[in-house]
């Protein structure tokens, strides 16, 4: 993984002494890292990420960890509505219609299991700005390998559907997994782009079940929110 520093001048204090507990995946939705960089680092931009990773790999910090990036806009994981204060943000320089190549996701792996273990992040608290800010934002996207992430314990995956147990309704087990309150038809939307990006149609009982052994095996908030 190559590390270069490339500080940005859009951040600032972390608000109320917040720290990082939250880490949020974004793509940059530009043709180029080159671009990418540019607008992250423009102040007339009023944007930025503490990380940008290339195609290639490349590794660059723009933002110092410690301090608040403008990355997450509006949006809410759980109790935390001030995304920007309690997470660091990691761009991933991708238009938002190609894979990721295996040099990006490899840099990523290496940049997520230094953050998560350097601010004692748990894997569950790894979300795309799609989850936090979901109607408003796509990335990652559908091409994103989540699955990926948490074969590696950078990220979580639901298990099988489960036998023998009725989930209960798709709202709750989101809820108390961490989603925002949106509508009904943005939260399954938001839900299914990340676990299930190949379904389509009304709500089903296959995202009642993995919903529910999300908020089952990862509360957010210590459990605080219910299903």
């Amino acid at each position: 993984m190559t590390l270069r520093p490339l500080p940005s001048p859009n951040f600032g204090e972390r608000r109320g002494g917040a720290r990082p507990d939250l880490v949020v995946i974004h793509y940059t939705a530009m043709p180029t890292a080159a671009e990418a960089r540019a607008r992250l680092c423009d102040p007339a931009a009023e944007v930025s990420a503490h990380w940008l990773i290339a195609e290639d790999g490349t590794v660059e910090q723009l933002v110092d960890e410690s301090c608040r990036a403008w990355h997450a806009g509006a949006g809410a994981w759980g109790s935390v509505t001030d995304v920007n204060s309690r997470s660091i943000g990691i761009e991933l320089a991708n238009a938002g219609d190609a894979p990721f190549p295996e040099p990006q996701m490899a840099a990523l792996e290496g940049l997520l299991a230094a953050i998560l273990a350097r601010w004692s992040i748990r894997p569950e608290r790894v979300v795309g700005h799609s989850d936090m800010a979901p109607g408003r934002k796509r990335d990652p996207g559908p091409r994103f390998d989540w699955r990926r992430l948490a074969l590696q314990g950078l990220s979580v995956w639901p298990g099988a559907s489960g036998a023998g147990w009725t989930p209960g309704p798709l709202r709750g087990a989101l809820d108390a997994f961490g989603y925002p309150e949106v509508g009904d038809d943005i939260l399954l939307a938001a839900f299914r782009l990340r676990f299930r990006p190949w379904a389509d149609g009304p709500e089903d009982a296959e995202d009642r079940a993995l919903a529910a052994d999300l908020a089952r095996r990862f509360p957010v908030d210590g459990g605080g929110r219910s299903a």
